[in-house]
């Protein structure tokens, strides 16, 4: 292993907040790159000392791993062991949520939630491509210049204010799709703001995270009774959707991966924004700052 990849899905695991995690003890961690040091004897594709990456049904934060060869990819040449560390979960989420689920056309606007994040970046940088409108929206006015460096034709600090300025942002403009992960009263107001034939993409609910070592339990039972409810009749007479999912689902179905694998490559994307490089050593430093909701890009783990 040469780097980690850090996602916001580490952190509910480790709190036991993840219903996809093992049962038991396990090793967190979903993706990371690395050199080939050994082959099983009916692999074909990969070599000894390949650059390679993946995406791992947990077990990352290693050392070494021992892995089937349909989760190993070569590096592009021009990509650090960093960068590839840093694409292939946010990547896989974004583009799944945006195109196969989110069925996104040009001319379409789509906000954009955690929109400095890993997925929210490249989700941006994917929709750009298809011609979208994008808004942003933000926790914090520090992550404001990252999103207008992105290409953001819009962008929200998350407020009170949220419904009006969501509005603003509109300017008239029909709001057809929303890459969902705050939940509450924002996951509310976008759906209600919707076009007919909106779609919101649920890829994680970030409202339930925090900053502590062990679950608020009161805390999270509050906010499970307190979620939103949406009635399926209504949803019939709005011509509104809600689709869900985790990449958990995607890892088990190799060939539908390596198609969205296929159609990322096509797209030419560039490398990902590291915001946040630790040493492996400095693992519980990372995973601290990654639950205070201050990063912006991807955080990423080095073992060189």
């Amino acid at each position: 292993m040469k780097a980690i990849g850090l996602n916001f899905a580490d952190v509910f695991a480790i709190l036991g907040l993840y219903g996809a995690t093992p049962e038991g003890s396990f090793i967190p961690g979903l993706e990371y790159s690395g050199e080939i040091i050994a082959i099983g004897s009916q692999v074909q594709d990969i070599q000894m000392g390949d650059r390679v990456m993946g995406v791992t049904r947990f077990g990352a934060y290693t050392s070494h791993l021992n892995i089937d060869s349909d989760y190993v990819n070569k590096i592009p040449e021009n990509w650090t062991f960093e960068e590839v560390a840093s694409f292939l979960v946010q990547a896989l989420t974004a583009y799944y949520g945006l195109f196969h689920l989110g069925n996104l056309k040009k001319g379409d606007t789509v906000l954009i939630h955690s929109a400095a994040g890993g997925v929210g970046l490249l989700a941006n940088r994917m929709a750009q491509k298809m011609g979208a409108f994008t808004i942003g929206s933000i926790g914090s006015a520090s992550k404001i210049d990252l999103l207008k460096k992105e290409g953001y034709q819009k962008y929200i600090v998350r407020s009170n204010r949220f419904k009006s300025d969501l509005e603003q942002a509109l300017k008239g403009r029909e709001l057809n799709l929303i890459m969902e992960c705050i939940g509450g009263k924002i996951f509310k107001i976008g759906y209600d703001m919707l076009a007919p034939q909106g779609r919101v993409i649920n890829y994680g609910s970030a409202r339930y995270g925090d900053t502590h070592n062990s679950p608020n339990w009161p805390r999270l039972a509050w906010l499970y009774l307190t979620r939103p409810k949406i009635d399926p009749q209504k949803m019939i007479e709005s011509n509104k959707g809600v689709l869900g999912f985790n990449l958990i689902w995607l890892y088990d179905r190799k060939e539908l991966m390596k198609q969205i694998l296929k159609e990322l490559e096509a797209l030419k994307m560039d490398a990902p924004y590291i915001g946040h490089q630790f040493k492996f050593e400095e693992m519980h430093k990372a995973l601290k700052l990654f639950q205070s909701g201050k990063t912006m890009g991807k955080v990423v783990l080095s073992l060189k």
